[in-house]
């Protein structure tokens, strides 16, 4: 019985291992999985000290930037809307970013899975001037997914 068993463990983590190196991306013939994609939210709404931010997909692919003061609630007017925002992967860990351009400023919205501390927000927005120079940086929560 205790053979039985073992062998069925065995048979069970062989197959296993077997699927996992036979996974590959959809569309692509050939090449096999390098790490494991996270799913991108159709819509997020995360807080920061400032401001509240509401990115949704929008049905063209692109993105849509809301955002209200961080005291306001989301039912009123948005103090800001920007639509056209791109999605950008970075590196194979699952990180990522909605990037979005207004009047010569740019506007980062980074999802943080991988960090070098367990300590570090899910979300931070990063604003840079149309020099290029950072003028905000505030991490976020997840408000809503």
């Amino acid at each position: 019985m205790i053979k039985q068993i073992v062998l069925g463990a065995f048979c069970m983590v062989n197959f296993s291992i077997i699927s996992a190196r036979d996974l590959t991306y959809p569309g692509i013939q050939g090449k096999t999985t390098e790490h494991v994609s996270q799913k991108i939210p159709k819509s997020v709404l995360i807080k920061t000290k400032k401001f509240k931010i509401k990115i949704d997909q929008q049905p063209d692919g692109k993105y849509l930037y809301q955002s209200w003061p961080a005291n306001r609630k989301i039912t009123s007017k948005p103090s800001m809307i920007i639509s056209g925002g791109e999605l950008f992967r970075d590196g194979a860990g699952g990180n990522y970013y909605f990037e979005f351009g207004n009047e010569g400023y740019t506007y980062q919205v980074w999802r943080n899975y991988l960090t070098d501390s367990v300590n570090k927000a899910p979300y931070t927005l990063n604003v840079e001037d149309p020099d290029g120079k950072m003028i905000l940086k505030e991490d976020a929560i997840v408000v809503k997914n």
